[in-house]
């Protein structure tokens, strides 16, 4: 017995030799260990700011009474990845960021997470990460950028199509059209408008993980280093008062999340993560629950590129706290979730209020009287497929044409460029889903391009792919099942006749079940396009988009 206590005891000095070797005080030895995640890159411009968070964060956790402990982790953003099979990392990135959280926390033995991201797949990785951990936790995003100007003209990622009329006109000549691309993002943050990165980070605020104004503080701001060190004094309190992460992301709190999202018309990639999160804090969410909030929920806002304003005019007009507190006024909140302030929602945006009309349009003003995202259903896309309704043109709500076929979204851009794609068409993009890619790249560039060409109004788009935040125009995706697992996407031909109808919430070929069984038999799955490494690893585990696109092991039944 006295040799075990001799051997606990000298195992207890052993784990504390390193902390001392790295300069660690007595005092910090006693103090709350909090570990802070920052996926830092000089790589681009949404995290090479971040090690500016982190240390307002570190200095924070000093503040409040904790030990921060810093530690990195990968940061893969949509913008920066090029075509073809292997650069496709960015939705696949945002499990294995997940999982590095959840093993430096273990190995770590963490009381508490301060977790710091901006971009893409990068904010949701973290989400999945504390739901899955249960500690105290809150989540810090680096911001949006400010909108960049071309001759007095404010301009952004989607700006190529307005770029294009200007030069047309004569407005801009070839020297801006040289420099364009150092005017279209000034600086650091995530890119402008209602994309990815930004829709996640103001979901991020909205279910109660990040603090008020973490949506929308521009990244430039001495505001957003201030808030930093506020969740950095905060998170100790929170492990303190013991609050955890499913303390806060209740399904109450994923409701709330949905209903704002759909106010503001946020990326469809939204569906995709809060799936994803809900399962893995084993909260009941399922596609329906989009469809039935989207049916009941008014779009009061329109930022770029469904419309002309960007997040530092949302941040203006009162940010989300006032969205909030507007749904709040109208019956449309669930008030007393807790959140990572240790208050309720109602709390927090109780003095919230809505600073400009335009930007945050009151209920009886609202664009639509349906959320900005839709779910469609059909015997194209039996279990799920989205449409960023607030991006697409009122023309364009109710569609019926063609079919024009690709079996990868590469072959779809030839296609555009060899003028195979025509107005009054439905191009057919498939083989792009979680496994069918593998990794469900996102189609920003084709959706530029059909923007560029003078179609966005009168050719559609279905894919079993995603999109980027940036989709503008009538662009249906997430398709599920997939094509790769035979869904019914692959079976379509050219020719055949599509329709969908948004307000309807309904996507169809207009071909018999017994010609889609007989296409069916024929069919013959097609080889995996990788089977080697990561991606390899991925294709074995993803599970599909109507579920989040979560990876799973063989055991997790979930």
């Amino acid at each position: 017995m006295q040799r075990k206590k001799r051997s606990d005891e000298l195992y207890q000095g052993m784990v504390k030799t390193f902390p001392y070797a790295a300069g660690r005080t007595d005092e910090e030895m006693k103090r709350p260990y909090i570990g802070i995640a920052n996926t830092w890159t000089n790589h681009f411009p949404g995290h090479v700011h971040l090690n500016q968070i982190t240390q307002a964060v570190e200095q924070g956790v000093y503040m409040g009474g904790g030990t921060p402990a810093v530690f990195g982790t990968i940061a893969v953003a949509d913008c920066t990845i090029g075509s073809g099979l292997l650069p496709n990392m960015s939705l696949p990135s945002r499990d294995l960021i997940a999982d590095s959280v959840e093993c430096m926390t273990y190995a770590s033995k963490f009381d508490a997470l301060v977790l710091v991201a901006g971009c893409d797949k990068i904010i949701p990785g973290m989400l999945i990460a504390a739901a899955r951990l249960n500690i105290p936790t809150i989540v810090v995003t680096g911001g949006a950028m400010l909108p960049g100007k071309i001759k007095g003209h404010q301009v952004d990622i989607t700006s190529g199509k307005f770029i294009q009329d200007e030069v047309a006109a004569g407005r801009l000549n070839q020297n801006d059209i040289d420099n364009l691309w150092k005017h279209m993002c000034p600086g650091m943050g995530a890119c402008a408008g209602l994309f990815t990165a930004n829709s996640m980070a103001c979901i991020t605020e909205i279910i109660g993980m990040g603090m008020p104004g973490n949506g929308t503080i521009p990244a430039v701001y001495a505001e957003r280093i201030r808030m930093a060190k506020e969740a950095g004094m905060q998170i100790v309190k929170l492990f303190e008062e013991d609050i955890k992460p499913r303390d806060i992301m209740t399904r109450k709190a994923f409701e709330n999340a949905i209903r704002i999202d759909m106010m503001m018309g946020g990326s469809t990639n939204t569906v995709l993560h809060l799936l994803a999160i809900a399962a893995e804090a084993e909260v009941p969410l399922t596609v329906d629950d989009f469809a039935q909030l989207s049916q009941t929920t008014p779009e009061i806002c329109k930022i770029t590129p469904s419309g002309k304003h960007y997040i530092v005019d949302l941040y203006e007009a009162g940010g989300i706290q006032a969205m909030m507190k507007q749904a709040a006024d109208n019956n449309m909140l669930h008030e007393n979730e807790m959140t990572v302030t240790g208050k309720t929602v109602i709390e927090n945006c109780k003095n919230a209020e809505v600073l400009d009309p335009e930007v945050i349009r009151p209920f009886s003003e609202a664009y639509h009287q349906t959320g900005g995202l839709n779910v469609l259903r059909g015997n194209i896309a039996p279990e799920i497929s989205l449409v960023k309704s607030a991006a697409v043109p009122l023309n364009m709500w109710r569609f019926k044409g063609p079919a024009n076929c690709y079996d990868s979204e590469q072959a779809a851009r030839a296609g555009l460029l060899n003028g195979e794609i025509k107005p009054g068409q439905v191009v057919v993009v498939r083989y792009e889903g979680p496994k069918g890619f593998p990794g469900m790249p996102e189609m920003a560039t084709l959706i530029l391009m059909i923007q560029e060409a003078g179609l966005g109004d009168s050719v559609a788009l279905i894919t079993d792919g995603r999109f980027s935040g940036m989709t503008s125009g009538p662009n249906i995706g997430y398709i599920c099942p997939e094509a790769a697992v035979g869904g019914p996407i692959a079976f379509i031909e050219n020719g055949d006749i599509i329709e969908y109808d948004i307000e309807a919430g309904t996507l169809q070929v207009h071909v018999d079940a017994e010609t889609m069984a007989k296409r069916e038999a024929k069919w013959t799955a097609p080889e995996p396009k990788i089977t080697t490494g990561f991606l390899g690893k991925y294709y074995s585990m993803v599970g599909p988009s109507s579920k989040g696109a979560l990876v799973r092991g063989p055991f997790d039944k979930r």
